[in-house]
């Protein structure tokens, strides 16, 4: 690997890892806006902001279709922004935005891919153009065709400039420091540059040529980034201005009556014309050797009159280190229990081992709750992304729908996060597509013409139920009833089943009973992939619905895969863990309670309930001696709509347990997820209740 490839990869990722969560915040601000047709100073300085970090970053990497995209969408806003009285067709404005967010997510996909990113933003940009001279025109603004050019600044050289149409009230120095390894630091300066430029009649910085001079980002890391700069702004004005800047550690700003010699020496030699093009004729450059080597600002020009050092709170992780270190502490956990729990310490009494033996497990747990709590993260980043959704889908299909989002700042594991991602789409696209009606038929039965659907978030001791549910039609109880009795999935009576047990039929794959194929499919097309997104995860699906009135759909899921509570129990000489989140209850059976059917199935009365029982020396095939129901444990189980009790030879007690997954030369067993060491160093399968209940 070369020199230029070493020191370009840790910047590509920055650059990647910035784009994704800009276009993020982009899309949500985007969204909010054309739905209130309402674009505020702040949301227009922030989308200005972003598209302009976009611009600057992505030249300096060298993807220049995104530039030139963002800089045309920059162009937009700053027009905006300048022009209050503007007239604004949103609906246009915002397509032409979120259709530069699909490009750059599609480029910044390439990159992550080491694919080239070979997109063309022409048509985007060649939109933005169009709706930027409208815009022009209806304010009354002269459009000149020099003015429509796309990219005529994407080499970004920066040049000292005067600007004689501002007063000179006031002259300021100032000098930034930035975050060690923030990285992109010209790029920062510039953006800096090109927020004052604006409001300012003259500005002069060292390092002049921030993007082209190669050395312009050691030289700021040395020795910060000297602007000096005259304005009629009142200084509190100027300070909230550099308090916006990201990244910096120390900013010193000072008024002064005159610029330090380094800055009249730019000032001085401003004379210089360079004249390569006629769009840069009346541009100013300079040439200074290594000009910050001399730079020193001179307290006694003046006292300072702001200064702040910000403190970077939050740093980026890999995901994959998080892994790492969640593995570790799963790994200290199991020794803690070994240590603690050795077989050779029976019948001792060891005080002093004992009292250190009870600090290591507490200050273990601390560890282990530290390392979750860092890889929690909320839900809001998934639930927001449903509004692009809707956004989309409620054009297509001609249908005014709002969504509401609550409990967005519940928090599950990082993991978890990665795999409700898309049983949410696909919920949330069905509720729009099938739950809510046409807006004709929501009038004639009474509703509002704008339908509702719901994400809402909320935490259940050791789990987190995630509901969707929408104020349309609902589900036709009849209908799938009928749909599931002709492909064989039922021989009960209709009146034999419960609600749930029959809108549970829609989860199985292929059932659907759409009668026409859209493009956003039917009920059942897709919830297979839900349900089976779900149950890798160890969660459960329930559906109610209630026809007319809407549908509700809730999803419970552990907050985390990785560490779990689970009760210990025997079965013969093995020992297997059930997950406590999956268990109601558990009891000792009296003889006569047991009741078995004409095929033999057995069956338990629980306060006149009927429950099947599974025993899991049959289900495993284990030697054991406790085979009638009296000398056993029965523990009651749920999972979806199926509640059954599993028979074992008795409890061992409950514990964390850190979850394994079975190694990949083992063929995967119905009913068991994975397994775990305990603490004696035996391991133990752990159960997959979903599956048992399906055997």
């Amino acid at each position: 690997m070369s020199d230029n490839e070493i020191t370009r990869e840790p910047m590509l990722e920055i650059y990647l890892f910035e784009a994704t969560q800009l276009m993020e915040q982009l899309e949500e601000i985007s969204i909010e806006c054309e739905k209130s047709e309402n674009l505020s100073t702040e949301a227009i300085n922030e989308i200005f902001r972003i598209m302009h970090t976009i611009k600057g970053s992505s030249a300096m990497m060298m993807f220049n279709d995104i530039a030139v995209l963002a800089h045309s969408l920059e162009d937009l806003f700053y027009f905006i922004r300048e022009n209050k009285d503007v007239t604004i067709d949103f609906a246009c404005l915002f397509d032409l935005v979120l259709s530069g967010i699909d490009f750059i997510k599609e480029e910044v996909a390439k990159i992550e891919n080491n694919e080239e990113a070979n997109g063309s933003s022409e048509s985007l940009v060649l939109r933005g153009s169009k709706i930027l001279e409208v815009m022009k025109e209806s304010s009354g603004v002269i459009v000149k065709n020099d003015n429509l050019e796309v990219g005529e600044d994407t080499k970004y050289q920066i040049d000292s400039y005067p600007n004689s149409s501002i007063e000179v009230n006031q002259k300021y120095i100032a000098r930034i420091f930035y975050e060690d390894g923030c990285e992109m630091e010209n790029v920062r300066a510039y953006t800096v540059v090109h927020n004052l430029k604006n409001v300012v009649s003259e500005m002069y910085h060292i390092p002049e040529d921030i993007i082209e001079n190669s050395n312009s980002v050691q030289n700021i890391r040395k020795n910060g980034f000297l602007m000096g700069f005259a304005t009629n702004l009142e200084k509190e004005k100027i300070e909230e201005k550099f308090d916006e800047i990201i990244f910096s550690r120390e900013i010193e700003l000072l008024q002064v009556d005159e610029y330090p010699e380094e800055i009249k020496a730019i000032k001085d030699n401003h004379g210089v014309v360079v004249e390569e093009t006629t769009a840069k004729k009346d541009k100013k450059v300079i040439n200074l050797e290594d000009p910050l080597d001399k730079v020193e600002i001179h307290k006694e020009v003046a006292e300072p009159i702001a200064k702040s050092g910000k403190q970077q709170s939050i740093i980026s992780v890999n995901i994959s280190k998080l892994d790492m270190l969640l593995d570790l502490v799963g790994e200290i956990v199991i020794s803690e229990a070994m240590v603690a729990k050795n077989p050779d310490l029976e019948g001792l009494t060891l005080d002093n081992f004992n009292k250190a033996a009870r600090q290591l497990g507490k200050l273990t747990n601390e560890l282990q709750d530290i390392v979750m709590s860092i890889r929690m993260i909320p839900v809001s980043m998934t639930f927001h992304k449903m509004n692009r959704i809707v956004r989309d889908m409620s054009k297509k299909l001609d249908k005014e729908v709002e969504l509401e989002i609550i409990g967005e700042e519940t928090e599950v594991d990082k993991n978890i996060i990665d795999h409700i991602s898309d049983p949410l789409m696909h919920l949330v696209r069905n509720s729009l597509d099938h739950g809510i009606e046409e807006k004709e038929e929501r009038l004639a039965s009474g509703k509002p013409e704008m339908g509702k659907i719901t994400l809402e978030a909320k935490n259940a001791g050791g789990d987190v139920f995630i509901i969707v549910s929408d104020d349309g039609k609902g589900l036709d109880k009849r209908k799938i009833y009928d749909k599931a009795k002709l492909q064989g999935l039922v021989s009960k009576a209709e009146e034999e089943l419960t609600d749930k047990e029959i809108f549970s039929f829609i989860l199985l794959p292929g059932f659907s009973t759409n009668e026409n194929v859209t493009e956003y499919s039917g009920r059942g097309v897709g919830m297979d992939v839900v349900k089976k997104n779900i149950d890798d995860i160890g969660g459960s699906i329930s559906i109610e619905s209630e026809k007319g009135k809407g549908s509700e759909i809730s999803i419970k899921i552990p907050l985390t895969l990785a560490i779990i509570d689970g009760l210990e129990v025997a079965v013969g000489k093995s020992k297997y863990t059930i997950p406590i989140t999956a268990i109601r209850e558990s009891f000792k059976p009296k003889e006569n309670e047991v009741i078995s059917d004409s095929a033999g199935n057995e069956m338990i009365m629980i306060r006149g309930e009927a429950y099947s029982i599974y025993r899991l020396h049959k289900i495993f095939n284990i030697d054991t001696n406790v085979t009638t129901s009296n000398e056993g444990i029965m523990i009651l189980v749920e999972d979806n709509t199926k509640t059954a009790c599993l028979f074992v030879d008795s409890l061992i007690g409950q514990q964390q347990v850190v979850v394994k997954a079975l190694p990949t030369y083992i063929k995967k067993a119905k009913g068991i997820a994975g397994c775990t060491i305990l603490g004696d160093g035996n391991i133990s399968l752990i159960l997959d209740v979903n599956g048992i209940l399906e055997i």
